[in-house]
This record gives structure tokens, sequence and C-alpha cells, in this order.
């Protein structure tokens, strides 16, 4: 499925900092790793509330696919919903922009599981219900397939 930027409610402001660049003046690819925890870690505070202290979230896994570089100068954003919503995991869609004379141009998709944790017990625990239920009427019932 190709992604679009208007399936995305969630946006995110990067800022591009001269460390990020490699030699070629690209930003460097370990970097984008970087901008989607970015993207997520707002995207939790902003719209689900959820309580990192009280329960965490590890990765899981991530794949991304690299579409466009980004350049030192680009002004980029970066969109964040929940496509997938388990017991303990759940999946999140991100699509890193930038602007264009053009408008938005989509650079860099990335999809990311992640795990709702107890650090304490060091093992997974069910996604809180606060969080869950936020995560679901924010990104629209119909995108989120609810696996629980």
């Amino acid at each position: 499925m190709a992604e679009k930027v208007s399936d995305y409610k969630f946006k995110s402001p990067i800022a591009i900092r001269f460390s990020d660049i490699d030699a070629l003046g690209h930003v460097n690819n370990a970097v984008y790793l970087t901008y989607f925890e970015t993207a997520r870690i707002n995207y939790w505070r902003d719209v689900t509330n959820w309580n990192l202290k009280e329960t965490g979230v590890v990765v899981g896994r991530s794949e991304i696919t690299y579409l466009k570089p980004v350049k030192v100068d680009d002004e980029i954003n970066c969109y964040v919903r929940v496509t997938r919503i388990g017991n303990s995991s759940f999946d999140v869609m991100h699509l890193l922009t930038k602007q264009t004379e053009k408008g938005e141009e989509i650079c860099t998709t990335c999809k990311t599981v992640c795990i709702s944790y107890d650090y304490n017990a060091c093992k997974s625990v069910p996604i809180p219900k606060e969080g869950r239920k936020a995560m679901i009427e924010y990104d629209e019932p119909g995108l989120i397939l609810n696996t629980n």
C-alpha cells in the first residue's frame, strides 16, 4: 500500500542538525531512526498522554524505506500514525517529508513495531487502556487493525 500524507493527522517538525549530515551533504541513514523516535515520543505525549515512566515502550523492529535524500537546508516533518494494535505490541508508520516548490514530498517511510514494556519486571505488558483508546480514537478506527 502506498502511503499518503493525507492518511496522517499527527505531524512533528524535525530540526536537521549539522552533525546529522554525511560527507556528501545528505542526512546520514542512521539518523532517520532518531527522527522517527522524536516524532513517536511527541505523538505519545500529545495524543495518548502515555506515561512512559510507568509503562515503557521498546522497539521490536524498524523497517525503513529511503526514497529521496534529505539535505541540511531541507525543511522536514515526520508524520506518525498507529496502524495495528495488539495486546502488548502495536505498529507505528512514519512518513518523513520535505517541503518543495510543489508541496510536501515523501522522502522516507518507516514501520516500527513497538512493545509496551515493564522495565522493573523486564517483560512486555498489555498496552495501557487509556493509551490504546487514545490511539484508536485519534488514528480513526477504520485505519487500525485491532488484533486484541
